[in-house]
């Protein structure tokens, strides 16, 4: 699969997500320490963007149900979701945010 250059590595941090679309999938890109991870900007449960969600120990939390993400593996972690987010790989590259292009 092809990378996509998403942004800059500097507009991603452990509390501030970054939304994009690739591909006219929207995704949102979260640091976790030194990690990048990747996960479908769309809670489970109800739909709901997850481009404003809180961030904490690699967990994303929907802002509206409060449901929990893994960022590592998309697994829902608490109700009201209870399927898991679609991940995709990332990583950083000479400063740059690089997404593997989703199918």
């Amino acid at each position: 699969m092809p990378w996509v250059d998403v942004g800059s590595a500097a507009d991603v941090s452990e509390s501030d997500p970054l939304s994009v679309e690739v591909d006219g999938v929207p995704v949102v890109v979260v640091r976790c320490g030194k990690d990048i991870y990747a996960v479908e900007d769309r809670c489970t449960h109800d739909g709901e963007a997850l481009g404003s969600a809180e961030v904490y120990s690699c967990q994303i939390i929907c802002p509206r149900h409060g449901a929990r993400f893994c960022l590592r593996t998309g697994e829902a972690l608490t109700p009201p979701a209870y399927e898991p987010l679609r991940t995709y790989a990332a990583r950083e590259e000479n400063e740059r945010l690089l997404l593997e292009q989703p199918e």
